[in-house]
């Protein structure tokens, strides 16, 4: 018998993506910043300046949350001047359900977008379904069993105007408490992916990924492309990543809590074959919570 509910399809793998990909600013100035009124409703106001193209762009976000009810409801307003609501209930309905409401409207192009979602998690099953209404309509629907560690899942769109499968992936791995393996099948199966992520001890991680394009351009260099990483607690307040792919690109990764609430991340992206050209990118990342 199952003991745990399975992490969502999105969720397969995420170990390995985090470690490669997260805390690796690059390319940009990020600034967050996170508090809580005394009624319980969170602001998160983000801002984000594209170091190349000098772009800046922000979102002002809030979320509520009634925890006796199950309902969360969050609103954002980006500079882009996107208006998105976001209605959530969960388990009031039965044990495990979660309903979704999401809709989203851009005023100065006169569109808008509207998508219902259940979410549906009991032990060894996890399951989603959305419907975008202005999209097609098009169902989206995924899920993942699992049992004494192992994980299977499929996921599939189906757009309902033009009456045909718009995508579909599926995933197998295993987790455990210290290492996880993963396998994808992307794409409408175009796409296939193996993944790995160990927690070799309290301080240290380690991690790969692989990925085949059976679509790629024939005749390229590197028909897989890999990449591994590690990341290394320095002290409770500090770590620092590194990452390498089959390309030569190397990324360096150093995050530093200054003190409680407050946390500066820096990043670098090195593309060692082309060391004497304007090819490597660096970032920095500023959090401040409350």
């Amino acid at each position: 018998m199952a003991k745990s509910v399975p992490v969502p399809f999105a969720d397969l793998g995420k170990s390995t993506n985090d470690l490669l990909g997260k805390d690796f600013p690059v390319g940009h100035t990020k600034l967050e910043l996170k508090t809580v009124a005394p009624n319980g409703v969170t602001f998160n106001v983000l801002g984000n300046k594209d170091n190349k193209s000098g772009h800046i762009n922000g979102e002002l976000k809030t979320k509520y949350v009634d925890y006796k009810n199950g309902l969360t409801v969050t609103e954002a307003w980006t500079t882009g001047n996107l208006l998105t609501t976001q209605i959530e209930l969960e388990n009031k309905v039965a044990k495990g359900l979660k309903l979704d409401i999401t809709g989203g409207f851009l005023p100065s192009e006169g569109k808008k977008n509207a998508k219902v979602g259940v979410h549906y998690k009991q032990l060894g099953f996890n399951t989603r379904a959305y419907l975008d209404l202005f999209k097609g309509p098009t169902f989206t629907g995924d899920f993942v069993v699992g049992r004494d560690g192992f994980l299977v899942g499929g996921d599939v769109a189906y757009d309902f105007e033009g009456k045909y499968i718009t995508r579909f992936a599926a995933a197998a791995g295993y987790t455990a408490p210290e290492y996880s393996v993963a396998v994808h099948a992307t794409n409408s199966f175009k796409v296939f992916s193996a993944s790995y992520y160990h927690r070799i001890n309290a301080d240290l991680e380690a991690g790969g990924k692989a990925v085949y394009d059976s679509k790629a351009e024939k005749g390229a260099k590197a028909p897989v492309a890999l990449e591994v990483g590690a990341k290394y607690y320095l002290d409770r307040d500090a770590f620092v990543k590194a990452k390498v792919n089959n390309a030569g690109v190397v990324g360096l990764g150093y995050t530093q809590a200054l003190r409680k609430g407050v946390k500066v991340s820096v990043g670098g992206l090195v593309d060692t074959t082309k060391l004497d050209q304007a090819a490597h990118k660096v970032g920095v990342s500023f959090v401040f919570e409350a």
